[in-house]
């Protein structure tokens, strides 16, 4: 991780070091990407797959 990058707070919670909300992510201090589609990315490689709460059917009536 880049030594530049604030830590985290001991017993907090992860918070936002860098933002990028108009490519839909979030850098946290303890190096996760948060996306705004729920998903995860962590340092160590593994993924979190977003997880959307089911959309209404957005199909017009015949």
């Amino acid at each position: 991780m880049c030594p530049q990058l604030s830590p985290c707070h001991p017993g907090g919670a992860p918070h936002v070091v860098a933002a990028r909300p108009e490519q839909g992510w979030n850098l946290l201090c303890d190096g996760t990407i948060h996306f705004d589609d729920t998903g995860e990315l962590h340092p160590d490689g593994s993924v979190v797959p977003p997880h959307r709460p089911p959309t209404a059917d957005l199909t017009p009536a015949a």
